[in-house]
């Protein structure tokens, strides 16, 4: 192999790489794979839980398509689009870690809006299991019922925050209740967790999540 072929062959392999990258590189983008990687959506769906047009989503859809890092669907009048695969969702997390981890501007956004003297700081994946295998606390997954059937942690029940305060008698008294809801950034947990300590619970929040903890967790 000539070093002119092998030169060709790295600019064009980095190349496609680098268009993963940039599909990446838009906040929306992201937020749309870490919705997606809960469950499919329409793009009206999508538009409405990120705040954007519809013209705009669409573009966002269309550019992570071109990466290869989701995929469509007609079903009937409506386009349904879903995350290319687990390993997408497994990037995901992977660069929401590595952020997390270097970024000090991210860690001290996430630390402020989390972290405060009512408990909120999170459990991690080890200490919740631990607890959840000797009996010490009660897991709740908070995000919407679709994306609970399409995959959830073991043991967890399905109380959507929107149907929290219905669902009190559900919940012991003599445990910690901890809930958790997509991943790092989703705040459904922190809102749970505030609401059920405000009623006399012991309540905690997680950042883990389903891809978080690979095959741990459960899918229908």
């Amino acid at each position: 192999m000539s070093s002119s072929s092998s030169r060709a062959f790295k600019d064009a392999a980095y190349a496609h790489l680098a268009q993963v990258g940039k599909a990446l590189s838009s906040p929306a983008r992201q937020e749309i794979l870490e919705l997606l990687a809960q469950a499919p959506r329409t793009v009206e769906v999508l538009a409405g839980e990120i705040d954007q047009s519809m013209a705009n989503t669409s573009h966002h859809l269309q550019a992570l398509k071109r990466a290869a890092l989701v995929r469509s669907e007609r079903q009937g009048l409506h386009v349904v689009y879903s995350i290319a695969g687990d390993d997408v969702a497994a990037l995901l997390v992977r660069l929401q870690s590595v952020a997390a981890h270097h970024s000090a501007g991210l860690e001290k956004l996430t630390r402020e809006f989390f972290d405060d003297p009512q408990g909120l700081e999170s459990l991690d994946a080890a200490t919740l299991r631990a607890r959840m295998d000797a009996g010490e606390v009660v897991l709740i997954d908070v995000r919407p019922r679709a994306e609970f059937e399409v995959g959830h942690l073991r043991g967890a029940l399905s109380i959507p925050l929107t149907e929290l305060e219905a669902h009190l008698e559900e919940l012991p008294r003599d445990r910690a209740i901890v809930a958790y809801c997509r991943g790092p950034f989703c705040t459904f947990s922190a809102e749970a967790a505030r609401r059920l300590r405000a009623l006399g619970f012991d309540a905690r929040r997680t950042d883990v999540s389903v891809h978080s903890l690979g095959e741990s967790g459960v899918r229908p």
